[in-house]
């Protein structure tokens, strides 16, 4: 293993596609699949015309709203590449599931609309990327329609989001009249064919030197001169390019192309791995772990229940760090303290799933989940160690939910428990109540539609929600806190979470900063501590 674990690691690709919602997203994601030689027809999310559905949407609600609301793990080989693409929920309601994916990631595609450039979700995506320091990559969309000129998108990324950027190939022409792209680095034009088909297909593609003699039988004159005019503009007033620039985040390589008719997608693959990093070092309380290191160390940043919905199963999705993944290996589980085996291990195309025998550093696998693992567990190979935490995130909206069959209520709350398992919820309760009139938080009011979904088509329950009147909650430590004579003002509210920990919800904004300035001795944290974290503090 000792020579194998360097290639292994070297030939890994671990990244994830982030985007406001309607750029393109999942068409994108599709046609990457295409090109991987994963699928061989790509669905459409949006043509009424197409017959397929996204291949990443594999959630009966995602196919009939046209949205992902859910991440999914999809996994391919490429021009000796293993490729593993975390394809995150486009829709801003779901985006505490994008944060925790990106925990997984080494680097990230940022795609721009090339109409809109950058949107609201986008900056905040990018925050988080420029939070965990991971290289970003940007793919400009839709070049099959009217959009903004290249040189304005570029300057918007600097004035917007603080990154230059790099065009590592350029747009010939827009709109209608979008013909292709110029690879800056090889000087080749790449000519696009459109065969009317919605772009389930490979597209043909013709190659041609600029300075070649046939370039005249690809491009007109006109298109021509306007593209070295361009690219002689881009020569002298651009960045360099350097791969140092790139990993520090204080460059973004730059591509064009549009994912629905395929233009420009594969030569945005082929580059992308080619510069995007391999699986890097991690963080631990101890230090960084290293992915060469020889003993098996990985993280679960993902739990999924009723991907199959006839098993009923909970697969719990790892990122693994360090050393290689045997199936049915034993391993310490940091949180409980104790080995534990890893068995059925598969690696998924979405909801399909393949079962595995190993698997290495960069990889992410789906384990069989009994119900022993939490988003943000540490698994080890002899050894107890601890990464950082996968952060859960501060919900804005709550809601108290009821059961319409009290007959039904034993399922509801078994639904309620593996729904907050997964983090697509999370459930508190009043305090010396338990599980009665439990309350839900989440940070997109539209999680509250997929929640009641789920609850009624996985666990045959109906469900009513009372909606409260609090837009903050805060995790409460210090010495000396005292529910019962906190809660007296009625603008706010202490709860427990599922480790026990009070939480307050907060009415409105004034309502926090009144807390905060009466009482300086406790901190209102706006993310869950870790329980070893409490441990260490004596709170």
């Amino acid at each position: 293993m000792a020579s194998e674990l360097p290639q292994e690691v070297a030939r890994r690709r671990t990244f994830a596609i982030i985007s406001h919602p309607d750029a393109g997203k999942t068409t994108l994601t599709e046609k990457l699949l295409l090109y991987g030689g994963a699928i061989h027809l790509a669905g459409s999310v949006k043509a009424r015309r197409a017959s397929r559905h996204a291949t990443s949407d594999w959630m009966e609600l995602e196919k009939e709203r046209g949205i992902s609301v859910t991440s999914s793990v999809l996994q391919f080989p490429y021009k000796g590449h293993a490729v593993n693409l975390l394809d995150t929920p486009g829709h801003q309601d779901f985006s505490e599931d994008t944060y925790r994916t990106l925990a997984a990631a080494d680097s990230a595609v940022m795609l721009i609309d090339a109409a809109k450039g950058v949107e609201p979700q986008t900056k905040k995506l990018f925050k988080v990327c420029r939070m965990r320091g991971i290289p970003i990559f940007t793919f400009v969309n839709k070049l099959d329609r009217w959009g903004r000129a290249p040189l304005e998108l570029m300057d918007e990324l600097e004035q917007v989001l603080g990154i230059r950027a790099y065009p590592m190939n350029w747009p010939i022409g827009m709109g209608p009249e979008f013909r292709g792209v110029y690879d800056r680095e090889s000087k080749v034009v790449h000519v696009f064919a459109a065969e009317g088909r919605h772009g389930e297909s490979e597209v043909a593609e013709r190659s041609v030197h600029i300075d070649s003699p046939d370039i005249l039988t690809v491009l007109s004159e006109r298109e021509l001169s306007t593209l070295k005019e361009e690219i002689e503009l881009l020569d002298i007033g651009g960045d360099e390019f350097t791969r140092e620039k790139v990993a520090t985040g204080q460059l973004t390589p730059m591509f064009f192309g549009s994912a629905m008719t395929n233009f420009g997608v594969r030569p945005f693959l082929d580059h992308f791995l080619e510069l995007a990093p391999a699986p890097t070092s991690r963080q631990t309380k101890d230090g960084p772990r290293e992915p060469t290191h020889p003993k098996f160390a990985g993280f679960v940043f993902k739990i999924q229940a009723n991907m199959d919905p006839s098993h009923r199963d909970r697969i719990a999705f790892m990122r693994v760090v360090s050393g290689r993944y045997t199936k049915g290996m034993m391993a310490f589980h940091s949180r409980l303290g104790k080995e534990v085996r890893l068995a059925k291990p598969s690696q998924f195309l979405a909801a399909e799933r393949t079962a595995i025998e190993d698997a290495w550093p960069g990889d992410v696998i789906g384990l069989f989940d009994p119900g022993m693992f939490r988003i943000g567990d540490t698994l080890c190979e002899g050894e107890d160690l601890l990464f950082e935490s996968v952060p859960r995130f501060s919900p804005e909206y709550f809601a108290i939910v009821r059961s319409k069959d009290p007959l039904r209520r034993k399922q509801m709350e078994k639904g309620l428990e593996q729904l907050s398992e997964e983090g697509t919820v999370q459930i508190f309760q009043q305090v010396g109540m338990g599980m009665k009139d439990p309350i839900v938080g989440v940070v997109g009011a539209l999680q509250f539609e997929v929640l009641q979904y789920r609850v009624e088509h996985e666990y045959g329950a109906r469900i009513m929600m009372d909606r409260l009147p609090f837009s903050h909650a805060r995790w409460v430590v210090g010495p000396n806190f005292d529910p019962k004579t906190f809660d007296w003002e009625g603008n706010r509210q202490t709860v427990q979470d599922r480790d026990g920990l009070p939480l307050v919800l907060f009415r409105d904004d004034w309502a926090l900063q009144h807390a905060e300035e009466k009482h300086p001795e406790l901190k209102f944290l706006s993310a869950a501590p870790q329980l070893r974290q409490l441990a260490a503090t004596g709170s």
